[in-house]
């Protein structure tokens, strides 16, 4: 989606992201460009995730390469992904529409569900992770292809960046190590949404947005996507807790042998 569409499509993009929490825009990214994504992510994975240091990459298997989980911060390792969500770009565009005001880039990942020994996504709201005031910032999810149920959609609680920072805590899942405690109650099921799409699909979602996904049963499928997250500028980031936080997760997980 070119900037200038997005910008035609402004009041809507952002009605549905105020009301909902989230904003589902289907083709997003046409097939040449996605092509090109694909391609430049492979050539990543090849060239330089060999490169990075071990905390920066995680496998569903350590042992297994075919694995691979979650990258981190591609946007500074890489001028074709710092690109992808630059200033002016169609991706940072969305999530300056989104928010209305202001954003600045923090993050492009890579996530994928492996066919063979993925793991769930457990329940939890991003911004738990983010250690801001205000909690205001916007994750934009890029599927990278198809993604039908049994690979492991994204799922929503409509509404639920209303409603504040849940508790959350340790869930042993890697790459996404919180959870929320007292998920499931019934404003939490009864409005669940969830969003099995086409390759090139983008889910963008705010910071206090609650979501998960299953693990891959598929078999044989991948599930691999990008997202990016974008903060608006006004935010203030306790860096310290922020980095207290990830020397105890990466302690931890080098204990148990998962980096």
């Amino acid at each position: 989606m070119h900037p200038s569409e997005i910008k035609d499509r402004a009041v809507s993009i952002r009605s549905a992201f105020e009301r909902d929490g989230y904003v589902s825009l289907p083709g997003f990214f046409p097939e040449a460009e996605l092509d090109e994504i694909r391609e430049q992510h492979a050539r990543y994975v090849r060239e330089i995730v060999p490169r990075l240091p071990e905390k920066e990459v995680y496998y569903d298997d350590k042992r297994d390469p075919t694995t691979l989980k979650q990258l981190q911060s591609m946007e500074k390792r890489d001028p074709f992904f710092g690109d992808l969500v630059s200033a002016g770009s169609a991706l940072h565009t969305l999530a300056e529409t989104c928010l209305g005001e202001p954003v600045v880039t923090r993050n492009l990942q890579y996530f994928n569900k492996s066919p063979r020994a993925s793991t769930p996504t457990p329940p939890h709201q991003d911004g738990y992770y983010f250690h801001l005031t205000p909690n205001r910032a916007v994750t934009l999810w890029i599927a990278l292809e198809d993604v039908a149920p049994e690979q492991g959609c994204v799922n929503y609680v409509r509404g639920s960046h209303r409603y504040g920072m849940r508790a959350h805590g340790r869930s042993g899942t890697l790459g996404f190590s919180q959870s929320i405690l007292d998920f499931g109650i019934p404003n939490d099921l009864d409005n669940r949404v969830d969003f099995p799409c086409r390759a090139g699909h983008v889910l963008a979602h705010h910071s206090l947005t609650i979501h998960w996904a299953e693990g891959n049963t598929s078999g044989d499928k991948t599930r691999q996507a990008l997202g990016a997250v974008f903060f608006a500028e006004r935010c203030r980031i306790d860096e310290r807790a922020r980095a207290a936080y990830q020397a105890r997760l990466d302690a931890d997980l080098a204990a148990e042998g998962k980096i």
